[in-house]
């Protein structure tokens, strides 16, 4: 039974992933690799909760027992007696290899882990860590602002016990998560349908379809999207984006998965997006944007 759970990681996706488990009832354990990024993501918790209380989303006593609930540290080896470890570092296999393998030695053999990856293969990274607890490893993927999103992509590799499955499926039910079902494929559902469209916005750009503007307005107003492509790029980062589809490619080989060279020039110029002050739009007025001239 799952009661006490570990987070790794506490910038945007894991701050996000310890709030809504411990305002959900759950003991949250969120570690991180200094005091300072630690104290950084407990404050984005607390300002937060706080919102929520302005809205009245929350009560003032609900943000005390939230915080209360909620405990940081720096050292891998307090987060021994978690059920549930729910890793949400940067996404590269090799750092994630390393935080899962010393868990590894440090947790219970009943602990279930998961990544919040969004395009590694959850079977690769559960081989390279080399642990015997590979029927007890899953993908959970959240979606960001994780407060916000109501969606939580679960992940099964060709391993991973039913029961423990199901189990982690009803975690996410009693989080407030609408949960998805997936198999261990790159990309899993939303990324396997949303990066391709995507990217093939910027070809559309490229080949003179359309402008910045005139395309993202066709897709809000004629398909009811809340935002047009490339506001969403730059709201992911262009970034993120270029190295999610390079990892599709590299899976599928599949044309509608390649990075268009306008997008590999922008993330080499450092226009990422909103988190850079330019990509798609220019940013210097945030409550304004301005579509870049490209």
């Amino acid at each position: 039974m799952i009661s006490k759970i570990g987070v790794i990681g506490c910038g945007l996706m894991g701050s996000g992933i310890a709030q809504v488990c411990a305002t959900a009832g759950y003991e949250t354990t969120v570690c991180e690799m200094s005091q300072e990024l630690l104290d950084k993501g407990l404050n984005t918790i607390d300002k937060s909760l706080t919102k929520s209380v302005e809205k009245g989303k929350l009560s003032a006593e609900g943000k005390s027992a939230t915080m209360a609930r909620l405990r940081g540290t720096v050292s891998l080896e307090e987060l021994s007696d978690c059920d549930l470890i729910i890793e949400a570092i940067i996404e590269n296999k090799n750092a994630k290899k390393e935080v899962f393998t010393k868990l590894d030695r440090y947790c219970k053999p009943e602990t279930i882990f998961a990544s919040n990856t969004s395009s590694l293969s959850i079977t690769e990274l559960m081989m390279a860590v080399g642990t015997e607890r590979r029927k007890r490893f899953v993908g959970l993927h959240f979606f960001n602002p994780v407060p916000v999103m109501k969606l939580l992509e679960a992940v099964r590799t060709l391993v991973t016990d039913e029961g423990v499955f199901d189990e982690v499926a009803a975690f996410g039910s009693k989080i407030g998560k609408t949960v998805i079902r997936t198999s261990d494929r790159t990309g899993f559902i939303v990324n396997r349908l949303l990066v391709p469209y995507l990217l093939d916005a910027i070809r559309a750009l490229e080949e003179g379809v359309g402008s910045i503007v005139d395309i993202d307005n066709g897709m809000m107003l004629g398909c009811g999207h809340p935002m047009g492509p490339f506001t969403l790029l730059d709201f992911v980062g262009l970034d993120t984006t270029y190295y999610i589809a390079e990892i599709m490619f590299e899976e599928f080989r599949e044309q509608r998965f390649a990075p268009p060279p306008l997008l590999k020039r922008m993330v080499l110029a450092g226009m990422h997006g909103r988190k850079t002050g330019r990509g798609f739009y220019d940013y210097t007025d945030p409550q304004n944007p301005v579509p870049m001239k490209l």
